[in-house]
């Protein structure tokens, strides 16, 4: 959320820039994880909320830029026009924050900080003033009738939902489209769930638990009514609890750590999941993560949530291979596989416009290729928990069924299967086997 607390420490007209920016990287293939992380502290908070609404609003605000700007603008243009007229579309839930005015005025002002648009300041002013007046009408007058579905899509994944979800799909997409709840885990190491609430009452922070997902009890989950800075949670710092998905608190449940047991997670960054296994249960852990750049992030959680150990071992390698390994065979697999993310985009609402219709394939290639590897370094009896971020089931109950076809030895058992996008979950596949002899 955007607010005045959060805005003084950049002035909006900056962020505007820096969002309009960020978004031009997002259009040329990067990441905008990747581009936030290079941001200044003060910085993030408010270009994140800029840039992820105007990802959200795509579609909308496109189609009031393509009726006041009959040709195409030029890119930096066009970003920042997208950015500024997603802050007229904030409703009272979101925390608008600013008169229209201000949004335009910040905006004019926003196009003298970048040469790029300087020559655009008129054009910017009238398109601006003109969107304010259908979005945000004189009293009496009637309003812009609210866009169910404004998060933009590629044609291929849209088709993709509408044959595997037909009577679903838009209700997927408007899930995504609006912004992720800001779920936490207790840390249950530190504090029980009602510990931890207390001291969220006393702090002024409401919230309330998230008893389960598909099915599933959930002993760590709390729901933040409303969003804020990691840095304003009681303990967050000294490891009293992270900030995870409801969904993805299942991973760490469904593989039942016992005292003991060598487990590894075969793609293991961020580490949350590495994380949450070693606060159910005493273990052996084996983080293992290819991307260099990414692996510090594990340490760096386990380090703030005081997780580190000599029972714990993070390692760079690749999970399709085995030149890594030691030989020494794990009792329990976690196996977050690389995917297209599909089931998060409420977080990420780059992901749209990051993928091509290809990666699935070049994806689903490497899921197996990872699935077949592990799969020799588990036990007998041993459990391997396949898990994905994707609602395409390509990636999710294919790649389950492929698996246990392939494999006489793996035995499925319970779990989740596709969990689609709720207000308590993103979108995430979970399928849990056994391995039957060697």
């Amino acid at each position: 959320m955007l607010d005045q607390k959060t805005a003084q420490s950049l002035p909006l007209s900056e962020a505007i820039t820096i969002a309009a920016q960020a978004i031009g990287e997002v259009m040329s293939g990067r990441s905008l994880t990747e581009v936030l992380d290079q941001l200044d502290a003060h910085e993030r908070p408010i270009v994140q909320s800029l840039s992820f609404d105007a990802l959200r609003k795509w579609v909308r605000s496109h189609e009031l830029i393509k009726q006041f700007v009959p040709k195409t603008p030029p890119p930096e243009v066009d970003h920042l026009l997208s950015v500024a007229i997603a802050l007229f579309m904030r409703d009272g839930t979101e925390g608008k924050g600013y008169a229209t005015h201000t949004i335009v005025d910040q905006a004019v002002r926003a196009c003298g900080e970048y040469d790029q648009t300087m020559y655009a300041k008129g054009l910017v002013n009238a398109v601006l003033r003109k969107v304010s007046l259908i979005l945000q009408p004189p009293e009496g007058k009637p309003s812009y009738p609210p866009d169910p579905i404004s998060m933009y899509v590629p044609a291929w994944w849209r088709a993709n939902l509408k044959r595997n979800y037909s009577k679903l799909w838009q209700t997927i997409l408007f899930a995504q489209a609006k912004r992720a709840p800001f779920i936490l885990r207790v840390n249950q190491k530190q504090y029980t769930r009602e510990q931890y609430q207390a001291l969220l009452n006393d702090a002024g922070i409401a919230s309330f638990p998230i008893e389960s997902v598909a099915g599933i009890t959930l002993p760590s989950a709390l729901l933040i009514t409303n969003p804020m800075p990691v840095s304003e949670l009681p303990g967050f710092y000294s490891g009293a609890a992270s900030v995870q998905d409801a969904g993805a608190q299942l991973a760490a449940i469904l593989l039942n750590p016992q005292p003991g047991d060598l487990i590894l997670d075969a793609c293991a960054a961020p580490g949350g999941k590495t994380a949450h296994l070693l606060e159910l249960v005493d273990c052996q852990m084996v983080a293992l993560e290819l991307d260099g750049a990414r692996l510090g992030k594990i340490g760096g959680n386990l380090d703030r949530l005081r997780l580190h150990s000599e029972k714990v071992k993070v390692i760079r390698g690749d999970a399709s291979k085995a030149a890594w390994w030691d030989g020494t065979l794990f009792d329990k697999i976690l196996l977050d596989a690389p995917c297209s993310a599909s089931g998060i985009v409420s977080r990420h609402p780059d992901i749209p416009f990051l993928r091509r219709e290809a990666d699935i394939k070049s994806l689903q290639k490497k899921q197996r290729e990872i699935l077949t590897q592990v799969w020799k370094m588990l036990k007998p009896a041993g459990l391997l928990l396949y898990v994905t971020c994707s609602v395409f089931p390509e990636e999710g109950e294919e790649q389950a069924a492929w698996f246990a076809q392939q494999h006489g030895n793996a035995l499925r058992l319970d779990a989740p299967g596709q969990l689609l996008p709720t207000e308590a979950n993103d979108g995430f596949y979970y399928a849990l086997f056994k391995k039957n002899g060697p």
